[in-house]
């Protein structure tokens, strides 16, 4: 089994639009079009079961339609069990009544939610994320973050880096933190020094065609095998090239299947 959990989806209308405007901010190139059929047939080929879609709300304004959307994804999936999508719920530092939304999309059975602080502008120790994460652990939410350089903010403050990230686990010490791009892209030496080893969860997003392999070795070494996720940041990077890199490594079949699928049906409690 393959779980992919980190990928984006966009409702039909507006997928290839919003697909060419990250790929000319970011100058990436996209596998698929941003929608669910095409991240359903690219999962397919690469012989991925199993994706979890995150949302980014970029104003708070953005609730209730965003997360109508991806509720309506875990309405189209709820009965299947092979090729399928979890969407996770969005949420912005600046909405209003946090905590009250948070009790909300626990009712809708959203398994988590995802924060970015570039696209958000915010720092994550902002408050509003300090909330975030504590509503999230009051309720067993999951909080995935983009942590590290976004390739669509070169040049401006790293909102996320490791030692802001350090400090917010220190402060609130949620279990069910997923920190995108292996800690936080491109800044693994940082990681490394100050992640990894922490009670938090890393998935490979957007990191495994960058990431030397020793250095991607000595953290899973110091954090542990348990708290890795396989994840490829799709449609920005293909998920049949990233099993390869992963398979690749030779990390033994316990720590690969892992990695792949056992650590997610774990921490999404399937």
């Amino acid at each position: 089994m393959v779980i992919d959990f980190h990928t984006h989806v966009f409702p039909e209308k507006i997928a290839q639009k919003t697909i060419d405007f990250l790929a000319a901010k970011s100058n990436g190139k996209p596998w698929t079009n941003g929608t669910v059929d095409e991240l359903l047939e690219h999962m397919k080929s690469s012989k991925v079961d199993l994706s979890v879609a995150l949302p980014v709300l970029t104003k708070p304004s953005q609730f209730e339609s965003v997360n109508d959307f991806a509720y309506r994804i875990n309405e189209r999936f709820s009965s299947v069990k092979k090729d399928g999508l979890i969407s996770f719920a969005g949420i912005h530092p600046k909405c209003e009544d946090i905590d009250g939304k948070m009790k909300q999309l626990k009712k809708l059975g959203f398994k988590g939610v995802k924060i970015h602080p570039d696209y958000q502008d915010a720092y994550i120790d902002d408050e509003g994320y300090i909330q975030v994460l504590r509503s999230a652990k009051e309720y067993d939410l999951i909080v995935v973050t983009h942590s590290g350089i976004d390739d669509g903010y070169i040049g401006e403050p790293v909102k996320c880096p490791p030692k802001l990230i350090k400090k917010v686990i220190d402060l609130v010490g949620h279990k069910k933190f997923v920190l995108g791009h292996y800690g936080s892209h491109e800044q693994w030496d940082e990681v490394l020094e100050l992640i990894a080893g922490e009670d938090v969860y890393l998935d490979t997003a957007f990191c495994l065609h960058q990431i030397d392999e020793t250095l991607f070795k000595k953290i899973l070494e110091k954090h542990g095998d348990d708290k890795v996720l396989f994840a490829t940041d799709c449609p920005w990077q293909n998920m049949e090239s990233y099993l390869k890199i992963l398979n690749g490594y030779n990390l033994g079949a316990e720590t690969t299947d892992k990695i792949l699928y056992k650590n997610a049906l774990k921490l999404l409690d399937l």
